[in-house]
């Protein structure tokens, strides 16, 4: 719409730019005298814009942004090799269209506290069933590529309503499925319409992989937040990257809240963590990409917008950075702790060359909360029937104490040896069927060995 007294303005900045237009008089008599319609490629939409802005067409004036599905015109195709010549990404799409579809992937906030709700809900119920189907039917109904979107481009374009709007629903998000899955595991629990125990439950591997977060956990929350603000900025359906991101906060979310029913302290520290990671790597990295698009804050009133934009994105860079140590160090954690499982089984092996015995599996305990360290090996070994149990216990955990220290000699504080626990099982052969095969029979016998 263009406003009284622009109109040759507005013609000649498009005629400069060789653009075709059609110009139609406005006749309802408000303080617009014509309509102007013009084809653009994606990417000349910001620059064009700006350019009639400078000519005259105020920001509230009447302007709206379609999507043509084709435009047959010579003179069109001359202008998509210009600005691909000039801009070499003609996939952008404007500020004001970036804001628009931000604007409209952010759910009102009764739908958005439903799916909420509903999405942290059927996550609960998918980890304890251990069904990834359930999980993944979680994910796609979570609406949390919304507010991520919402706060990365308020920041950008200095909406300070849609930053606000975003921030705030990924807070509420985030409390609401907390608060959604333990009432839910809660009632499941105490109610004892499912039999379920605490051993059972954080035993289970939906469950158990969400304990002990680790730096893997973050190319998910990564990518995410890079594909979502990759499709937003190009104006391409986000839909999947939607399910990519319910996938780096969903269960975790839903394992925090399992974690509060059953009362384990541990558990909703480890998984907390990793839904703080996941938020703060998904609000960077979209933030960083749509920075790097090049979005800025606009600072024709000032400088100050754009210095805003660059604290909060070094503060968010700053929170990730302390949070992604925490991750290696657990990660780390678990390493070490591997390492001293598998020398547990190489020892074992060693020390039964020359005794009765064959190694069968290792199991190690661990205790911590982020930096989890081995309290006790437990080494099974399997024995002839008749056989004297071989003397592994002692020396198995004179050894594993030099190769733990060494292990996490790195970390700032002094780490004990993990008590050597043996249990021998007395194996027998039995017949079936005319086949001769090894089991292991009910006489087991546990030899503890001290703490090198």
């Amino acid at each position: 719409m263009v406003p009284a007294g622009k109109r040759a303005a507005v013609v000649e900045a498009l005629q400069a730019e060789n653009i075709d237009y059609v110009l139609t008089d406005e006749t309802s008599g408000r303080e617009y005298t014509a309509v102007v319609s013009f084809p653009l490629p994606t990417g000349a939409v910001e620059p064009i814009l700006e350019r009639l802005r400078e000519a005259g067409l105020e920001r509230d004036a009447y302007t709206v942004v379609v999507t043509a599905e084709t435009v047959v015109s010579d003179r069109f195709d001359e202008l998509v090799e210009e600005y691909e010549a000039e801009s070499g990404d003609d996939d952008r799409i404007a500020r004001e269209e970036l804001a628009s579809r931000a604007e409209q992937m952010a759910p009102e906030t009764r739908t958005f506290t439903v799916l909420a709700v509903v999405s942290a809900v059927v996550a609960t119920a998918g980890l304890l069933l251990d069904s990834p189907a359930v999980v993944v039917g979680s994910m796609v109904i979570a609406p949390l590529l919304g507010p991520a979107m919402a706060t990365a481009v308020g920041t950008v374009v200095d909406e300070q309503a849609l930053f606000r709007r975003g921030v705030g629903l990924q807070i509420a998000g985030g409390l609401l499925a907390v608060a959604a899955a333990t009432v839910f595991a809660a009632v499941l629990r105490f109610s004892g319409v499912v039999p379920v125990d605490a051993a059972t439950v954080f035993a289970t591997p939906e469950v158990a992989e969400r304990l002990t977060p680790g730096l893997l956990a973050l190319p998910i929350a990564l990518g995410a937040g890079v594909a979502g603000a990759l499709s937003l900025s190009a104006g391409v359906s986000a839909a999947l990257v939607g399910v990519m991101i319910a996938a780096a906060l969903v269960p975790p979310t839903a394992v925090v809240g399992i974690g509060v029913a059953w009362g384990r302290p541990m558990a909703v520290i480890g998984a907390g963590l990793l839904v703080v990671v996941n938020y703060l790597s998904i609000n960077a990295t979209a933030l960083g990409t749509l920075w790097y698009r090049g979005y800025r804050p606009d600072d024709r009133f000032g400088f100050e917008t754009a210095t805003g934009t660059r604290r909060r994105l070094a503060a968010v860079t700053v929170a990730l950075a302390v949070a992604t140590a925490l991750l290696g160090g657990a990660t780390l954690a678990g390493s070490q702790t591997a390492t001293v499982e598998r020398a547990a089984g190489e020892e074992t092996r060693a020390l039964l060359a020359d005794q009765p015995g064959s190694f069968v599996g290792v199991e190690t305990e661990t205790a911590g909360v982020l930096f989890r360290q081995p309290t006790r090996v437990t080494v099974t070994v399997a024995v002839p029937p008749g056989a004297p149990y071989p003397a592994v216990a002692d020396p198995l955990a004179a050894r594993l104490g030099p190769i733990t220290r060494e292990a996490f000699a790195d970390l700032p504080w002094t780490v004990s040896p993990p008590t050597v626990r043996v249990e021998f099982v007395r194996v027998e052969r039995t017949s079936a069927d005319g086949q001769t095969d090894t089991a292991a029979s009910t006489d087991t016998t546990v030899v503890s060995g001290a703490t090198a």
